[in-house]
């Protein structure tokens, strides 16, 4: 399964509260990477605000694009959140997206005034979210919304901005959610490694085409957990580089997997953007024009 779409590559940053996360981010910009992600975790103590992260990493850079990974929606009202990333999108260059998240860590979530919801309720509240997050980035003149945890009653939606709005679920019915609705999908390597990448990826097609959708239409987000280092292969992604350059490769071509986004060590940065990604794009490439 490959759906043709250009590969995107960028970084996982953990907002740490001092100035490794930014100049982590300047760094990634500087070696050309198309994305930077932003763990969100707003109640864990020694983290950085994750959009005061990304407004700042805008401010300083001009190119490379940011999206939280992935928004906890349980403590970020989507109207708010919607308005912030229609700010943002408009002061940047229109250089964000908005990645969602149903929420995880649920004592530390409800510790900070947040409410635990059951698997069942974190999705419903997500596919409210998209539809809030659409009308906020509308041009009506007043926007109204009737759901079961999220009303409007006559919000004010903000100039048109049109982010993507990618899901970070890994639920079959999440995954059929992201499929009718959302315009991408996001997923750790550590939560679905590749070989359960196709099964997943079949149901958010399924989903696509039973709600009249393109499947190409949907970007297709792995954050991949790993060391590239000369040892020899110690399995997914750990090894040389010739093995990532493989393995992502045969991730783009057989899995769908359209953007990579580097989730190890820092001091390997510029390994993966200067020697990984552009083999991959060219290996891509070759593996492309050999099935037509």
């Amino acid at each position: 399964m490959d759906y043709g779409r250009s590969l995107r590559f960028g970084y996982l940053l953990t907002p740490l509260a001092d100035a490794s996360a930014l100049e982590l981010g300047e760094e990634a910009d500087r070696l050309g990477l198309d994305l930077v992600g932003v763990r969100d975790h707003p109640y864990q103590r020694r983290y950085h605000d994750a959009f005061a992260l990304m407004a700042v990493l805008l401010a300083r850079t001009s190119r490379i694009r940011v999206f939280p990974d992935v928004a906890c929606l349980p403590l970020r009202p989507p109207t708010v959140l919607a308005k912030t990333v229609a700010s943002l999108a408009e002061l940047s260059g229109d250089r964000i997206e908005l990645a969602l998240g149903a929420g995880a860590e649920w004592e530390a979530i409800e510790e900070y005034g947040g409410t635990r919801r059951t698997t069942a309720q974190g999705r419903a509240a997500l596919g409210e979210a998209i539809e809030i997050a659409r009308l906020i980035w509308s041009d009506l003149r007043v926007a109204r919304f009737e759901g079961g945890h999220y009303r409007l009653s006559g919000a004010r939606p903000v100039l048109p901005s049109l982010p993507g709005v990618w899901l970070g679920v890994t639920g079959p019915k999440s995954l059929e959610l992201t499929g009718r609705a959302a315009d991408g999908w996001v997923v750790t390597s550590a939560q679905v490694p590749p070989a359960r990448l196709p099964e997943s990826q079949q149901i958010i097609d399924a989903a696509a085409r039973a709600a009249e959708r393109d499947p190409a239409a949907i970007r297709r987000v792995y954050n991949v957990i790993g060391s590239i280092d000369e040892a020899a292969r110690r399995g997914p992604f750990s090894g040389p580089v010739e093995q990532w350059v493989e393995d992502l490769a045969g991730l783009a071509t057989t899995c769908g997997i359209d953007t990579f986004i580097f989730a190890g060590p820092a001091e390997q940065l510029p390994t993966f953007a200067l020697e990984v990604v552009p083999a991959v794009r060219s290996l891509v490439v070759r593996l492309r024009g050999r099935t037509g």
